[in-house]
């Protein structure tokens, strides 16, 4: 099993095969309002129409304007950043979104990809839902032999190749016969100037960074050797992780890769720092079981040094946070998942974003500038990326 990092349900999928199987206005859903967010998730009194007699179910001609009053602008070109999540290069923090509403007309309930949502400039207004790509196993996808995967899921993110645009760290489902060590189902779609184009390539894992025969999974970002350059972490059979140097090749080769003893089922980077201990080393979290963003957790902090996250520290705790809820107004219970803390708007303080849904069909997204009890400046549905 491993977690997405942008999962808006239990941020955990599982691998039940041998394949990895604003302003609120023009932005709402149906029946979405830009009151205050409710005190906790549950019903809603409002009531809607379920589309029968031939009518267009509601939802769908939310979802239709929603599209219609954002219309999709150019990515804003950038010359490099030191920025995390910039993909473009152009200085601002750019969001990463998995498991995106469905269409109302979509029986099969496909994934639709995963969806970036560009910075802006505006520090009242730090995403912009227009600037925005999808990302597709069809269209960014590395095929294995003459595959192409299914599925394309977003997981850790960081400027692997030195390049000052942030890479996207991808799981997919190569086929796997069941014989031998499986293939490697990591993929890196790298940043440009242009955002988070192209096709992927796959991570190269030496053969000796490898054990057993459990499928390489839970990648984390850091620089666990405080070299200055990012790498990353993970996950090998008996609870061994592979430690893959940075810089990466632009062929998705590390700089070199070691098989660790200490580690988990489970990898995370330690929150709000990945630097726990302030040793300049990043540190790394290995755990017995999945964690979803903003839960409580435990594991056991696997300390940075000049050999990488090499020997087990104390046990690790996460703490549950209380989040704030999106302004999603719809008949039947929500939940409402953390997606990301980020520093979007330039003033050094980790900012909120959280989404709520309900279903897969209806979901809002909103930010929370850090410290702030006020509406949220910017919301968006994910139905933004439907076709």
């Amino acid at each position: 099993m491993r977690p997405r990092i942008t999962h808006p349900k239990a941020a955990v999928t599982t691998r039940a095969t041998a394949a990895l199987a604003a302003g609120c206005a023009g932005l709402l859903l149906v029946l979405t309002g830009c009151g205050s967010p409710s005190a906790a998730d549950g019903p809603s009194s409002s009531s809607a129409s379920d589309g029968k007699n031939g009518d267009t179910p509601p939802e769908a001609r939310a979802q239709a304007q929603t599209r219609a009053d954002t219309a999709r602008v150019p990515v804003p070109r950038g010359t490099g950043s030191r920025v995390p999540y910039d993909f473009n290069g152009d200085g601002h923090r750019d969001l990463v979104v998995d498991d995106l509403v469905k269409a109302p007309e979509d029986s099969r309930g496909d994934d639709a990809g995963i969806g970036i949502v560009y910075g802006s400039g505006d520090r009242d207004r730090p995403l912009d839902p227009a600037a925005r790509q999808l990302l597709s196993a069809r269209a960014n996808a590395a095929k294995s032999g003459d595959t192409l995967p299914a599925a394309f899921d977003a997981e850790s993110a960081c400027d692997l190749d030195r390049d000052g645009f942030t890479d996207l760290i991808v799981s997919t489902d190569p086929p796997y016969n069941g014989i031998g060590a499986p293939p490697v189902p990591l993929q890196i779609l790298f940043g440009s100037p242009a955002g988070l184009t192209g096709k992927a390539v796959t991570v190269r894992i030496p053969q000796e960074a490898r054990f057993g025969n459990e499928w390489p999974e839970q990648p984390v970002c850091g620089d666990f050797d405080g070299d200055g350059r990012a790498d990353l972490a993970v996950t090998a059979s008996a609870g061994q992780v592979t430690f893959l140097h940075g810089p990466f090749t632009r062929a998705g080769a590390p700089r070199s890769a070691d098989l660790l003893p200490d580690g988990g089922p489970y990898l995370y980077a330690p929150e709000p720092r990945a630097d726990a201990d302030r040793d300049g080393y990043d540190d790394l979290v290995a755990a017995a079981r999945p964690r979803a963003p903003g839960q409580a957790g435990r594991g056991t902090l696997l300390l940075g040094s000049a050999k990488g996250p090499a020997g087990p520290g104390s046990t690790y705790a996460f703490a549950a946070e209380e989040l704030p809820g999106a302004p999603l107004k719809t008949t039947g219970a929500t939940r409402t998942a953390l997606l990301d803390h980020g520093d979007y708007d330039g003033d050094k303080k980790p900012d909120t974003v959280v989404r709520t849904y309900r279903g897969e069909r209806q979901d809002l997204i909103a930010l929370y500038p850090a410290d702030s009890t006020k509406e949220p400046p910017v919301t968006f549905s994910t139905a933004l990326f439907l076709p």
